[in-house]
């Protein structure tokens, strides 16, 4: 049985306006959802973790939540898989096609990472509006049909950059966006690196959302993506980057995409 066929057993055929995926330290976003229904990834055939024995990245949850988010229908997936996980850029796929069954015409994307911008300081958000592939791995390698030559112009939807940009205005802070540069981790970036990235025109560094974003516009989805700005990059500032200090600040960054996300979503 695939996860559409699960998932359809237990949710009266709900179609949803859009899917979520959270990022490091975001799961309590989850809490929001009214009549949500819960699906462990476990049970759901091609999601990250499935009949495997592997644990999700500490701070991520392992869930797909299918409820509602400020009266609008909606999928939230609690947790993603990493490229640096298992080497599989294309890991998050199965999920993704998964939503777009159920009815998704929108994805929404959030993650924690690096600032290269002085002005962008932990705790604060930062949209993507465009991303470099440092990574250099792509999730449609395989691809057999021409699908795979999918046109990345906008990949980052102008028109809901343009809507979160007010609303977080309208809700009391101001959202800067930027570039992401997509690293594989699951090291952190070195001081050069960090130095390389900003003279490539990088606003900031994760370790995650691209392959989603790449997949996702192959799929035909509408693309928002925003980093919750947990440290500075190497060498910016004098602080030990760890993954406790992602999980941390993140909690921080929470309260913002707890008033930004349910908005945005009542607007789609």
């Amino acid at each position: 049985m695939q996860a559409i066929d699960i998932i359809r057993q237990k949710t009266d055929d709900i179609e949803i306006k859009a899917a979520i995926v959270l990022g490091s330290g975001l799961s309590s976003i989850g809490d929001l959802l009214s009549d949500k229904q819960v699906f462990p990834y476990s049970e759901l055939p091609g999601f990250p973790g499935f009949a495997q024995e592997t644990k999700a990245v500490s701070g991520h949850g392992s869930d797909l939540l299918i409820g509602k988010l400020a009266g609008v229908p909606v999928a939230i997936l609690t947790g993603r898989e990493h490229y640096y996980e298992h080497g599989n850029a294309a890991a998050m796929r199965p999920a993704l096609e998964t939503v777009v069954a159920l009815g998704a015409k929108t994805l929404l994307l959030t993650n924690s990472a690096g600032s290269l911008d002085e002005s962008v300081r932990p705790g604060n958000l930062m949209m993507l509006r465009d991303h470099i592939n440092y990574a250099g791995m792509n999730p449609l390698i395989g691809e057999p049909s021409d699908k795979r030559f999918v046109n990345m112009v906008d990949a980052y939807d102008p028109d809901l950059r343009k809507k979160a940009k007010q609303l977080a205005l309208d809700l009391g802070f101001d959202l800067k966006d930027g570039v992401y540069l997509w690293y594989s981790g699951p090291s952190f970036e070195t001081v050069a690196e960090i130095n390389m990235a900003i003279r490539l025109g990088a606003n900031s560094v994760g370790m995650s959302t691209a392959p989603e974003v790449i997949i996702a516009r192959m799929l035909g989805l509408k693309v928002w993506a925003c980093s919750g700005i947990t440290n500075m990059g190497a060498g910016m500032a004098n602080e030990e980057i760890s993954h406790t200090q992602t999980k941390n600040v993140a909690a921080i960054c929470a309260e913002k995409f707890e008033k930004l996300i349910p908005a945005l979503v009542q607007t789609l």
